[in-house]
Parts: C-alpha cells; sequence; structure tokens
C-alpha cells in the first residue's frame, strides 16, 4: 500500500502528549517547549484535517479520531525502540512500566521483585508506586495493580488476591481489647472508605460505634499510625504481616471482612506487548489458588 508522508515528529509529540495528558508534561519528557508541542500538534490536526484534542477547562480530551491513533502509535513507537536497542546493543531487554498500589508494592511485591528479575533478565521492569486511581495512560504505564473489584472502564483485569481487612494496632493497646465493642473506646482511624469499618463490626456481630477518627488514603500511613499508638486501623493483615512479626502491629480480634482484591489491569485496546504477559503469567503463579478469569473492560 501506499505510505502517506508521515510528519514523524509530530506524530510522537501527539503519543507523547496523550499519555501525559498535557502539552506542559509532554514538553518536559521530550525537552521541548510547550509552544514547540502545540506547534506539532497544531501541524498534525491540519495535515488529517480533524482535531486530536478538545481544549477544556479541565484539560485536554482527547477526539475519537485521537483515542483510534493513539495505541497504533504507541504500539509502532514500541516495536521501533526494541528494534533499536537491539540494533545498538541491547539484545532481547524488554523495558515493562508498572504502576502498583503503594500498600500492594510494600507488602508483597518487593520483596519478590529479586527472584522476578533472577527468572527475567530479558525484562527491564520499572516499578512506580501509586495511589489508587487508574491513570495508566496518563502516567506512562503499560500495566497497573490496584485495589477494587476490576471493573475498570476500557481495561482488563486478572485478580490477583483477596486482602480481607481486620483491626490492627500497636500490641500495648491490643493487650486490652478483650471484645470487639472495646474499640468503642479507641480512637478508630479511617480511611477514605466509609464502608469499611460499619462492614467490619457487622461481620463482627456487634454494633458499630460512632467513627470519627482522622481520615487517610494511605493504607502505610495508617499502619505507621497504629504501629506508633494512635489508634487502630482497619488493613489488609496480609500487607501488613512483616509489622506483626517485627512485633510493631497486632492484631487483636480475628474477625476480617473483604472488601474487594487486587487485580492486575491494561487498556483493552493496547497491543499486549510479551513482557506484560510474562509478568502477569508469573503474579498468577505466586498465587496457585486463584481463580485466573480475565474482566474485560466494560
Amino acid at each position: 500500500m501506499d505510505r502517506p508522508d508521515l510528519p514523524l515528529n509530530a506524530l510522537r509529540v501527539f503519543e507523547v502528549a496523550m499519555r501525559q495528558g498535557n502539552f506542559t508534561k509532554a514538553a518536559i519528557e521530550l525537552r521541548v517547549t510547550q509552544a514547540a508541542v502545540s506547534h506539532q500538534i497544531a501541524r498534525l490536526e491540519d495535515l488529517l484535517g480533524t482535531p486530536l484534542f478538545l481544549r477544556t477547562s479541565q484539560g485536554l480530551v482527547p477526539t475519537d479520531e485521537g483515542r483510534l491513533l493513539f495505541p497504533v502509535l504507541e504500539h509502532s513507537f514500541d516495536a521501533l525502540g526494541r528494534v533499536l536497542e537491539r540494533l545498538g546493543g541491547r539484545r532481547d531487554i524488554e523495558v515493562l512500566k508498572v504502576g502498583v498500589n503503594t500498600t500492594f508494592a510494600l507488602g508483597w511485591l518487593m520483596p519478590r521483585l529479586a527472584a522476578f528479575r533472577e527468572a527475567h533478565p530479558e525484562i527491564d521492569l520499572r516499578v512506580s508506586c501509586n495511589n489508587n486511581r487508574v491513570e495508566i495512560l496518563r502516567e506512562g504505564l503499560d500495566l497497573a495493580i490496584r485495589f477494587g473489584t476490576g471493573g475498570w472502564t476500557g481495561h482488563d483485569t486478572i485478580p490477583l488476591m483477596e486482602a480481607p481487612l481486620s483491626p490492627l494496632c500497636a500490641p500495648e493497646l491490643a493487650s486490652r481489647l478483650e471484645h470487639p465493642a472495646d474499640l468503642g473506646r479507641t480512637v478508630l482511624l479511617r480511611s477514605y472508605r466509609s464502608a469499611e469499618w460499619p462492614g467490619w463490626f457487622a461481620a463482627a456481630g456487634t454494633p458499630c460505634p460512632p467513627v470519627a477518627g482522622p481520615v487517610f488514603d494511605s493504607s502505610v500511613a495508617l499502619a505507621e499510625l497504629a504501629a506508633s499508638g494512635a489508634g487502630v486501623a482497619l488493613l489488609p493483615v496480609a500487607m501488613f504481616e512483616s509489622y506483626i512479626r517485627q512485633g510493631r502491629l497486632a492484631q487483636p480480634f480475628g474477625t476480617t471482612v473483604s472488601t474487594g482484591r487486587y487485580y492486575v489491569g491494561w487498556p483493552s485496546d493496547r497491543p499486549t506487548k510479551p513482557a506484560m504477559s510474562t509478568f502477569t503469567q508469573w503474579l498468577s503463579a505466586q498465587m496457585p489458588d486463584l481463580d485466573r478469569v480475565r474482566v474485560a473492560g466494560r
């Protein structure tokens, strides 16, 4: 087929702008000015005869045409990069960028990364810790590991593991807690998911007291506060086993409540590169009791 006159520089600028979500961050990655990014995008839009972004008060919003073009470009640039790396002597090395919920990263993944790197030296795994929002394209990631229901719009996901919640606190405080009702006399540290404490008390068969403690968006921060004696936190026990082994936290009650599980996910319309498959298969193999059913993006 005849190939169009490809404006490669403009296409590259568009691909970066889509990943970063705004022209300023794209300019930083490309080491050019924001005006240069705007100029290249405008040039590409003129050539194609259609807008690729809508400029709104909330920032850039890709048009349908932009969303159609992006995965093709991303796949093509990734493939070109792999070939250039081979020609440059970095044979068979594939970069994999994974954004991981901080709690899962510290409580489960990090202690196992050395084993993964030893088993797969052909993958340059780059892990970044993120909050629980799913921003794969904007953050320039290949995969994300998050906690929730797995129903991420426009993404395919694979379930990894459940992480039931139970009260954890400093051992000295735990020694004074004999019944779940005793928690009503302590500070109950809260996450931004307000239904968690009522759900746990329901599972324990005890009325939930007024919950008015501070609110945090990080389980790691909650664990540190609880370990310092500031109160009782409702946490995924499996992610804080090291705290318990070290004597920093104790679990006063065996009752747990499940509010979701960890999933690994990626955009449904993105081609799956080999390193993505290798990493997700490795994750699944670490969890032999896992029901490995992919959840299609909706």
